[in-house]
């Protein structure tokens, strides 16, 4: 066996179906699925059984990838997320890239199942911490780390007593035997359903508090500094959230739009050798910081709600009636 691709689910009866069908359309036939279940009660088991999965008993994502691994024939180990989607060719380019550069560790570029634009931006900026980071501190996302089953076990597996971020250490301590890579031939779609849960610049404050704590504290083993959910995904404040999205992503697009057009004027500017106004940038500059203040606004709960009572004041607000001249 080449492939064991080991998935933690808890109640992922609506998530597992697209990715089992996206593992289904593979062109890559050595391979094994292996469902760590955390004892949910809706219909994932039923599915993953239905779909040839074989099922272990899991719990909290480290547990269910370790239970998963000791459960595992494949020479690699291909942790996924139940709400991750491979495209095609997906197994084949990871496993081949693997074998031909003699890799041990590795992710991949992520790109998440959302048409919107701020979306694609955000996990840009994701995929260049990775990949700054993987000489200094290497990190890679619970739904997309591939390994050999040897440096897995060599390494120790997940630690489970870890609360958070135990794919990080993982990956750190992985890394002291063998260096994390970076594929090129391999992307991975994920789901933004977090980010619609807790808002997206809400999540990469967290994640930022959690980076920064586990440089200067340690690994977070309770609580106390971020709360996490296995398998609870229900949207929170999901109006509000999506309004001032939408009022981002468009002035997002209003800045790109204008940015391009200047880049554009100055290159013409300059192959013509005539001087570049750089008062032309003032305005640019301006838009910049009006969409600084809407994310400053979106990540203060203080702000958040005061937004709240003033959208509550306008639904129930009386109308006034017309002023007599």
């Amino acid at each position: 066996m080449k492939v064991s691709i080991i998935i933690p689910t808890l109640n992922e009866e609506k998530t597992l179906p697209g990715l089992l069908d996206s593992i289904k359309a593979q062109d890559f036939d050595d391979y094994e699925v292996i469902v760590s279940d955390a004892h949910s009660k809706d219909k994932t088991r039923e599915i993953a059984k239905s779909r040839g999965c074989r099922v272990v008993n899991g719990g909290l994502p480290a547990a269910g990838r370790n239970a998963g691994a000791a459960a595992a024939n494949g020479d690699f180990l291909f942790f996924l997320d139940a709400d991750v989607i491979l495209p095609q060719g997906f197994i084949r380019n990871v496993y081949d890239e693997m074998q031909d550069r003699y890799i041990d560790l590795a992710t991949c570029e992520i790109r998440p199942l959302s048409d919107y634009r701020l979306d694609r931006v955000i996990h840009r900026m994701m995929n260049l911490a990775v990949l700054l980071n993987l000489w200094l501190d290497p990190k890679a996302f619970g739904f997309c780390i591939f390994v050999t089953k040897r440096l897995f076990f060599r390494a120790g597996g997940f630690d489970e007593t870890i609360y958070v971020a135990e794919d990080n250490d993982f990956v750190k301590r992985a890394s002291a035997y063998r260096t994390l890579r970076y594929l090129s031939s391999a992307y991975i779609m994920v789901s933004i359903r977090r980010f619609e849960k807790e808002g997206r610049f809400a999540y990469m404050k967290k994640g930022i508090k959690m980076n920064l704590y586990r440089a200067f504290m340690g690994e977070i083993r309770n609580d106390e500094v971020v709360k996490y959910e296995f398998g609870d995904f229900d949207k929170i404040d999901n109006e509000l959230d999506a309004n001032i999205l939408d009022k981002i992503e468009k002035q997002l697009l209003k800045i790109e739009e204008n940015s391009a057009l200047f880049i554009k004027k100055a290159k013409k500017k300059k192959h013509k050798n005539k001087k570049i106004d750089t008062k032309e940038l003032l305005p640019k500059l301006s838009e910049y910081a009006h969409l600084v203040e809407e994310l400053d606004a979106y990540l203060n709960p203080h702000e958040r709600r005061i937004q709240q009572r003033r959208k509550f004041k306008e639904i129930f607000k009386p109308r006034r009636s017309a002023k007599k001249k």
